[in-house]
């Protein structure tokens, strides 16, 4: 099969860049147009489908300079993966293909700019095969694609809105531990920069209109994407949600948040929430979030809280610290707690950590 190429150029306007097919390899590129209906347009492209492939567009995405889509296509991972030992990084489409791999022939220098600051467009893709889409995957523009010998069906233009109300449509109504295409679609609506995807996510959060896996997975991407009105919604379902396990889930969608509240709502909810799951699960992502500045949080969870399995998880949570502050901690935790249980958790920590002090430490209790 002929290969396509499309290079990403520097000095585009914002309206040119959006509309901007990716580098392709190893496929061909079937340009359509989206005309004003893009679910419409969509829809038919799917219809008509008569073996496996690809249908995409691009749209803009929020601003972020430490983020890129290269290449796991579902995660924002960091730019620095679009070069590899000199080489531009292609990304595999098609299943069971390698995720990443790097291109032969010219150097990296020749095949396109480095960015400085993240793309303002992120590239779109559903994998259609048997008249379903089966998997939606989210790219860089700057990210060369191994189609694996399929058609991209690429429409444009396309808008944020339409963008964020088609991906909805693939949002799962129905309770279920986990679906691929319910995650690429949750995912990809987080990162358009149009104000429809809060409203999007805030209506995926209501336990009226979503399944608890839904809203559980939507907790993360608030707290991670959506700025200061993503942290106000995840902290109104940690207070009010009435699953536990989602409240739960929120305290991780907490820990992700830039917003300067964040750390002050783990405390309050390390501290205060009625159910001990939600507790432990706070006072974990306080651990991984702020280290030391915590760490007094922790040990008083460890010394005042009533729940034994709130205890241990506290204790979990010094065992993330960095060493030199985690390390002393524990093993005052397993000297001095008047709980057996909880002693016994520090020293197991203790014992994974292969730190020379908790040897010391078990030496002196061995010898005495």
């Amino acid at each position: 099969m002929r290969t396509l190429t499309f290079g990403i150029g520097v000095l585009l306007s914002s309206a040119v860049a959006f509309a901007q097919p990716p580098r392709i390899v190893n496929g061909r590129l079937d340009p359509q147009a989206a005309g004003s209906n893009l679910d419409a347009a969509f829809r038919r492209l799917v219809a008509a489908q008569t073996e496996p492939g690809w249908i995409g567009y691009s749209v803009p995405t929020i601003s972020d300079a430490n983020r890129g889509l290269c290449c796991n296509g579902d995660t924002w991972i960091s730019d620095g993966v679009v070069i590899q030992n000199g080489r531009l990084v292609t990304c595999g489409l098609e299943p069971g293909d390698r995720t990443v791999r790097t291109s032969q022939g010219q150097p990296a220098a020749n095949q396109g700019p480095i960015r400085l600051e993240g793309p303002e467009s992120m590239t779109v893709l559903y994998r259609v095969e048997e008249k379903t889409v089966q998997r939606i995957r989210i790219f860089s523009p700057d990210c060369e694609l191994d189609a694996g010998g399929r058609t991209i069906h690429w429409l444009e233009p396309a808008s944020g809105a339409d963008s964020i109300s088609l991906l909805s449509t693939f949002v799962s109504k129905t309770e279920m531990k986990s679906d691929k295409v319910t995650d690429g679609a949750i995912a990809a609506i987080a990162m358009h920069r149009d104000a429809a995807a809060d409203a999007a996510l805030e209506r995926f959060a209501s336990p009226k209109d979503s399944p608890e896996f839904v809203r559980k997975k939507v907790t993360f991407w608030l707290g991670n994407a959506r700025g200061g009105r993503g942290f106000e919604i995840v902290r109104r379902i940690a207070r009010d949600d009435p699953s536990e396990d989602v409240r739960k889930s929120a305290m991780f969608g907490l820990s992700q948040s830039s917003d300067a509240q964040s750390v002050p709502e783990l405390v309050r909810f390390a501290h205060d929430d009625a159910s001990p799951k939600v507790r432990g699960e706070a006072i974990f992502w306080l651990a991984q979030k702020a280290g030391q500045k915590v760490a007094p949080q922790i040990t008083a969870a460890i010394d005042n809280d009533p729940d034994t399995d709130v205890k241990k998880r506290a204790v979990f949570a010094l065992s993330q610290l960095p060493k030199d502050e985690g390390i002393p901690l524990l093993i005052n935790v397993a000297k001095t707690n008047k709980n057996a249980a909880v002693r016994k958790q520090a020293m197991f920590w203790l014992g994974q950590s292969r730190d020379p002090r908790a040897l010391d430490f078990f030496t002196q209790i061995l010898t005495k």
